[in-house]
């Protein structure tokens, strides 16, 4: 198991899929980038937009550790909704430089820290007391699983079987705290552990079986299965 905080592994992991989204985005045309994303009610420049603004939200969490000072990723939802919208109406090669030189910056940012600043306490944009280097983690999940839902030919296969892993200990970690979250294990074909969801409870747990690209798939609301099981919202 890897820890979300272990920066030897994330901030590898943020820079490759960072290096796989840009690109995916590279290659996208301007009919591409106004087509549907694989993200209900959102155009693959909406996704596009959406990571470069991101990028900035972790930059003011990296500011903030680094310098004491409260910067939140958003003053509140209706901002960050607004800013992704005005985004996804930018030129091509605005969006995608925006892309790449935000992401720059929040490697920059990233850098600039320390080994004291990184177990600094800064809140998630859901308010969720977090230590810096939590931050690294954050942005693996955006570049990685956004790179699949831009539906431009990366699929879950693509990501390493360890950060699969991972994300999926994210997930239940996360839902398994989430009122009415059913007991669900999760039994992957191609792995020797398995994954449990909900809490504690003397009630036998469905038991989902498929390849762990699937159930990742599933789980961060992907996919659907045909299961009569339904999980909460991830993120």
């Amino acid at each position: 198991m890897t820890d979300r905080h272990d920066l030897t592994a994330t901030l590898p992991w943020m820079r490759e899929g960072t290096a796989l989204l840009l690109g995916v985005a590279d290659r996208l045309t301007e009919t591409d980038l106004r087509a549907p994303s694989d993200l209900p009610g959102w155009t693959r420049a909406h996704v596009i937009g959406h990571v470069a603004r991101n990028a900035e939200a972790l930059v003011r969490l990296a500011t903030w550790a680094r310098t004491g000072v409260a910067t939140p990723m958003y003053a509140d939802r209706e901002q960050r909704a607004t800013e992704i919208e005005s985004s996804a109406a930018l030129p091509p090669d605005v969006l995608r430089e925006q892309l790449k030189s935000t992401a720059a910056e929040l490697d920059d940012a990233l850098a600039a820290l320390g080994s004291a600043t990184w177990r600094t306490e800064v809140k998630s944009a859901l308010g969720r007391t977090i230590p810096a280097a939590e931050i690294p983690w954050m942005r693996v999940r955006e570049v990685w699983l956004h790179a699949v839902d831009l539906a431009a030919g990366t699929t879950f296969s693509d990501l390493p079987a360890l950060l699969i892993d991972t994300l999926l200990d994210d997930v239940t970690t996360t839902l398994s705290t989430r009122p009415g979250c059913p007991p669900v294990r999760l039994t992957p074909t191609d792995r020797a552990r398995t994954w449990q969801f909900g809490p504690p409870t003397a009630q036998a747990p469905d038991v989902i079986r498929a390849p762990a690209t699937e159930l990742l798939a599933w789980t961060t609301g992907r996919a659907t299965r045909t299961e009569p099981v339904t999980l909460p919202a991830w993120l």
